[in-house]
């Protein structure tokens, strides 16, 4: 996994203050009014929709609010007309960060990114300087912890899984984008839970950051994460095991 997505289990385990709660469950909400109101609101005939519900699920967003956003989303128009959109750009060491955003207003958003970028040593670049470097795929995270390497493997390939790739405690599931709600239930009928099931962006390569660029990346990530329209920050860096420990404690 790269080192954004060990941070982020870490952040996922530690638990998020009721602000920072709410906002996340505002995002998510978003993002699956708009699958809805895209693709209709049958989850099992809209992947995408599929997929921003699973996510929310993992997040432990309530059963009601998925519920009320899918509902939104059916009712048709109701004056608020989103745009999503991928920035690409660079952090400190030359990290590639890839942002996802949901907008209903290109020009704020855009210079709010533009903003964080240069106010944290980053880089905004042109559509397809970066995305080269990641894969889009489907990522479940499982805890090592509760479950045998043979268990989660053989559940994981039997599911229909493409890999799975161990990082100390954690096992992070690789599936198509398409198969990741399939992946899912077929790990939790095999009786193995998931801390996070989400679609994802996978480098194909890392950078290894030493303890000052990784917090300035992560000063960076975590700036572009807080902003409303953000739903996804994308990066390929990873970091040493001492330096994440100490960056976490």
């Amino acid at each position: 996994m790269s080192g954004h997505s060990k941070w982020a289990t870490i952040k996922h385990k530690k638990g998020k203050t009721d602000a920072k709660r709410g906002k996340l469950f505002s995002k998510l909400s978003r993002a699956i009014t708009v699958a809805a109101r895209e693709g209709g609101t049958e989850v099992n005939m809209n992947i995408a929709l599929a997929n921003a519900v699973e996510k929310a699920k993992s997040e432990s967003m309530p059963k009601d609010n998925i519920e009320r956003a899918i509902q939104r989303g059916g009712g048709g128009a109701d004056g608020v007309a989103y745009e999503s959109i991928l920035y690409e750009g660079y952090g400190p060491a030359g990290v590639a960060i890839i942002v996802d955003v949901l907008t209903d207003n290109k020009n704020r958003s855009a210079a709010d990114v533009r903003n964080i970028f240069a106010k944290h040593g980053g880089q905004l670049a042109q559509p397809g300087a970066v995305a080269w470097v990641f894969e889009r795929r489907g990522s479940i995270v499982v805890d090592g912890t509760r479950y045998s390497e043979d268990d989660i493997m053989t559940a994981a390939i039997d599911a229909g899984a493409d890999d799975v790739v161990q990082d100390g405690d954690e096992f992070q599931v690789i599936t198509q984008p398409a198969d990741l709600a399939a992946v899912r239930e077929g790990l939790a009928a095999a009786g193995i839970e998931s801390d996070q099931a989400e679609l994802t962006m996978i480098p194909k390569n890392t950078v290894m950051l030493e303890e000052n660029d990784a917090r300035k990346t992560m000063k960076i990530v975590d700036a572009l994460e807080d902003n409303d329209d953000v739903q996804e920050v994308y990066t390929n860096f990873d970091i040493p095991e001492d330096v994440l420990e100490r960056l976490a404690g």
